[in-house]
């Protein structure tokens, strides 16, 4: 049986509550077409077997618009389970997420892709590489992170895996990139941190099939000022990352200076239970 999630200020229902019939009557206002909803019920019921629980999901809601949200990323597939699961628990308003575009050569998946608006990064090759040659036909000349800014200006949310790359260690997370931290601070919106744990590992390593808890933070404001320097940049990076550290039980550390003039130092802060 799923945990019971603590409830939350708007009296929403508990994961464990979504058994296969609330889920496929779950109201989806905000996404009209029938096979969008056949597509979207589908893949959230093959969510359900692995995603056991859900904590405090109400901090992702529309009402919290516009929004960075950032998650750990321990395998490929819970990239696909948190698109659809935030779309479903948001009543079909999508979360934008910022995916590698050779998803989209995966029948089922594209469609995903599509009809959340997904933004395709172009950085990593199809495999086998003869498949590159698609490329052209699913990423646009306007770079990922312009995409990602034009949609919070719109109100609309984004979400993104700041790790980078799929990061399979059990203990810690990767430095990670810039990207997350930079767009809170230009668009001057907060950043949702959202922990996804897996219950088992293998060998050393994250077992990417086994149960799922998702656990998302309070929204994170960024600090006001002009447009954001370097230091600043890598100052509030810092902060989201001990922030998911704290989320996805994991720990985090860097190498990088925390401010301006600061000297190289290894930061290592562990994550609370």
């Amino acid at each position: 049986m799923p945990a019971v999630s603590a409830s939350p200020p708007c009296s929403l229902p508990a994961w464990h509550d979504f058994n296969p019939r609330a889920l496929w009557h779950w109201p989806l206002p905000d996404l009209s077409a029938r096979s969008d909803r056949w597509l979207l019920r589908g893949f959230v019921l093959a969510a359900r077997k692995q995603v056991r629980a859900i904590h405090d999901w109400h901090h992702a809601l529309p009402d919290q618009d516009p929004f960075v949200l950032i998650a750990n990323h321990n395998s490929r597939r819970e990239t696909v389970w948190l698109i659809a699961l935030l779309l479903l628990l948001r009543g079909g308003r999508p979360v934008h997420f910022l995916g590698d575009w050779n998803f989209c050569l995966i029948p089922g998946i594209a469609e995903l892709y599509r009809r959340t608006g997904t933004i395709r990064v172009a950085r990593k090759p199809a495999r086998p590489r003869c498949l590159n040659r698609l490329k052209p036909y699913f990423v646009g000349p306007i770079p990922a992170l312009e995409q990602a800014r034009a949609q919070l200006a719109r109100g609309h949310s984004i979400g993104l895996f700041p790790e980078g790359t799929v990061n399979r260690d059990p203990a810690r997370l990767l430095r990670g990139r810039f990207g997350a931290a930079r767009l809170s601070l230009t668009a001057g919106v907060p950043v949702v941190p959202v922990g996804i744990r897996h219950a088992a590992t293998r060998a050393g390593r994250i077992d990417s099939g086994s149960a799922v808890t998702l656990r998302f933070g309070a929204p994170l404001t960024p600090p006001r000022g002009g447009a954001p320097n370097r230091a600043a940049v890598h100052d509030w990076h810092e902060v989201l990352m001990l922030a998911l550290a704290l989320v996805s039980g994991k720990v985090w550390e860097d190498g990088l200076p925390t401010g301006a003039g600061a000297h190289h130092e290894r930061v290592s802060r562990p994550c609370r239970p």
